[in-house]
């Protein structure tokens, strides 16, 4: 399939490029040409034209739940521990392999919706959610959420192993477990002995509250980051989620192992559990990603509303409106998420990158006038703003009509059918 996408302002994310006029050109997944128009008599399957608007690399949630969104509005205006234990896992408890496929693709419409070419994933029933990606043409990388409640390392290495072999990297997998404080020490052993023998880098949930960091330091003496990188879990760097309440020490361990920070601000907020310290990982030299989390505690898959999130929090709580810029945080919600979820071939808009795309709609109110649209994008930009969303050169959104193996009726239908009965139960 040859496509065409022309008439468009392209924005690459390549340092140090700007905005442009021009067109690109995708050969299946991958894309062939960006640059300048050009008339070469070319044959192609499809021409899209572009309207003038503005053509990017998608959005990447760096870290989600995506069936989650069977808890959307079930769990809120609780105490993080509370929600956890009370509300989430039990309902997590009655989840099905095939329940979990269908509130899955809901997300993946949402997500769509958004933007968001990417999720990184860490739930369970992993063939469901890839059965669920792969039906649907998105983008999926999942990591293991294994604990003291479930999972085994075996089961993450047999994961690990067979979900690395798509050469489209439609699906793939990363090592993780859930968090250090429903972790035993011997699992979290396990994990770094497979990170070892694969030389991976590890993901899990990681100083979200205050709470979670003082318990941590009573049972180890250390915060989380130096505990569980005394284990060695991070020896070939990582990715770690939330990172809210941090010390000295656990910057430069982050900065020593090349670990990205994936900030959910949204979550954060509304579990109380506090505003990630942003602006110092970015001084340190700290590469930051940003993802949704959950609807359970979200209950918005929404990347616009993160990134304004991200930088007028900093702006706020650092006392500097210079604070975090508009372009940090396209950044960290493209090249550095790409990075963070493995897959620096969908970072940006360039030959041989894939072909993950998003057209914004600029014929609308807060994206005029069209000046600086950087700005635009985190500072008045709305989900209401994606024309299309393309995934591995397969328009699935555009226009608000969804192109999925299944309709939009059908997952709703489905996905509300399967959270009755869990609730029922």
């Amino acid at each position: 399939m040859n496509t065409r996408i022309y008439n468009v302002r392209i924005l690459t994310m390549e340092e140090g490029k700007d905005i442009f006029q021009g067109e690109v050109w995708i050969q299946d997944d991958t894309i062939t040409y960006a640059g300048p128009e050009r008339k070469d008599g070319k044959a192609w399957d499809r021409e899209i034209d572009g309207q003038g608007n503005l053509l990017m690399p998608g959005f990447k949630n760096a870290h989600t739940h995506s069936a989650m969104t069977f808890l959307r509005s079930h769990a809120d205006d609780l105490k993080l521990d509370e929600w956890l234990y009370n509300k989430v896992f039990p309902a997590e408890g009655k989840l099905t392999g095939e329940s979990l496929y269908w509130f899955t693709k809901l997300a993946f419409m949402e997500y769509l919706t958004s933007g968001i070419t990417t999720a990184y994933d860490m739930y369970f029933y992993v063939d469901d959610g890839a059965r669920a990606a792969k039906d649907t043409g998105f983008r999926y990388v999942f990591c293991d959420s294994i604990n003291n409640f479930g999972g085994t390392v075996d089961q993450v290495e047999k994961d690990y192993l067979r979900l690395n072999i798509d050469p489209a990297r439609l699906i793939s997998h990363r090592i993780g477990f859930h968090a250090e404080y429903t972790t035993s020490r011997e699992l979290m052993e396990g994990i770094a002995a497979l990170a070892e023998r694969y030389q991976a880098p590890v993901s899990v949930h990681c100083s979200e509250t205050r709470k979670e960091v003082e318990e941590c330091r009573k049972r180890s003496g250390m915060s989380p980051v130096a505990y569980m990188d005394s284990l060695g879990l991070f020896r070939y760097g990582g990715t770690l989620f939330h990172c809210v309440h941090m010390d000295e020490t656990d910057y430069e361990i982050i900065k020593k192992r090349g670990i990205y920070v994936v900030t959910n601000p949204a979550s954060n907020l509304k579990l109380a559990s506090g505003i990630a310290p942003i602006k110092r990982y970015l001084e340190m030299g700290i590469p930051v990603a940003i993802g949704t989390d959950g609807a359970a505690s979200n209950n918005c898959l929404d990347m616009f509303r993160e990134m304004f999130l991200v930088t007028g929090l900093q702006k706020a709580v650092c006392d500097d409106p210079e604070a975090v810029p508009a372009r940090e945080v396209l950044k960290m919600a493209t090249v550095n998420g790409a990075h963070a979820c493995g897959l620096p071939e969908c970072d940006s808009i360039a030959p041989g990158k894939k072909a993950d795309l998003i057209l914004i709609d600029l014929n609308q109110p807060n994206m005029q006038p069209i000046r600086n649209l950087d700005k635009n994008l985190v500072y008045s930009g709305s989900k209401s703003n994606v024309k299309m969303t393309m995934i591995g050169g397969k328009v699935l959104y555009q226009d608000g009509e969804f192109y999925l193996d299944s309709s939009k009726e059908e997952i709703f239908a489905k996905a509300n059918e399967y959270a009755e009965k869990i609730f029922a139960m």
